[in-house]
């Protein structure tokens, strides 16, 4: 039960943005990963195992990045355990951290499946790791955003976030369970929980954004055919640059604000998600 990162460097004087961009070993979240450190960024991308993520950075240095600008991190968000060292270990080596893309998802499993902290797996890795995350990293986000003016988080949800409906009464749907209906719970409660990531006073900017219907492990749940996961990348990188402006806790798609599902912006709905995942995430993180 650890997370393991390479040997990580402070961040220079000069203040090269850092970021932290989780799921980067494949798909919109190893684009994601290129594209910031092609910009300048030092990117520390996390993956579910060590060896997936020097793979990563393997392909990411044949590709042309400097390694000088790639960190790894090991973590597997079905522990949060791990989520928790992760954030720790992250904490440690980067006082002030400018971007975290909370891009890690994955499809629910055919039956319903717990988590060995107790909750459907789809909840935990792509709702309830990010929350928790977004809460452990509070600080150096912060402290980015006291010394540059502003840091964001950028949650990758789905447009299948507005066919979904929290099951308050059962979150992990063990009595009435299907697929489609766990991965789009995750997916919009990742989208009601993104303004509370970022409290007022904090400095930091939390947005969710559609990176488009891409060809990536997740297709099966859409559709056949998709894009390439460098043009999901674009649009999450997007917004990640600071002069383009946002609006916190809105949910974005191809670069403006989109529609969202009514209860993204519901109060009292948001408080009992907050309280909801709180309950969750601490009774074994």
């Amino acid at each position: 039960m650890s997370a393991v990162l390479s040997s990580l460097p402070q961040p220079s004087a000069g203040g090269t943005p850092s970021a932290l961009v989780t799921g980067a070993s494949s798909g919109i979240g190893w684009e994601t990963a290129r594209l910031l450190a092609e910009q300048g960024a030092t990117v520390i991308l996390h993956a579910r195992t060590v060896q997936e993520g020097e793979d990563a950075v393997d392909r990411l240095a044949a590709a042309g990045v400097s390694r000088d600008r790639l960190q790894t991190l090991a973590a597997d968000f079905t522990r949060l355990a791990e989520v928790t060292v992760l954030a720790g270990t992250v904490t440690a080596a980067f006082p002030t951290l400018d971007l975290l893309v909370n891009n890690a998802a994955i499809m629910a499993p055919e039956r319903c499946t717990l988590s060995e902290d107790g909750n459907e797996v789809s909840l935990q890795v792509n709702f309830l790791a990010a929350h928790l995350l977004a809460r452990l990293l509070r600080g150096p986000l912060s402290a980015a955003a006291e010394a540059r003016g502003e840091a964001r988080i950028i949650n990758v949800s789905s447009a299948l976030h507005r066919t979904a409906a929290m099951n308050w009464n059962d979150p992990h749907r063990a009595k009435k369970y299907t697929r489609v209906a766990a991965y789009a719970q995750s997916q919009l409660a990742l989208t009601m929980a993104t303004r509370d990531m970022a409290p007022a006073g904090s400095g930091i900017t939390a947005v969710s954004v559609n990176p488009g219907l891409c060809d990536t492990a997740l297709l099966p749940l859409y559709g056949r055919v998709g894009a390439p996961a460098a043009e999901g990348a674009a649009a999450v990188v997007r917004l990640c640059r600071p002069d383009v402006r946002l609006t916190n806790g809105e949910y974005y798609d191809g670069g403006d604000i989109a529609p969202s599902a009514g209860v993204v912006h519901e109060e009292r709905s948001l408080r009992r998600l907050a309280k909801l995942a709180d309950q969750l995430v601490t009774a074994r993180a």
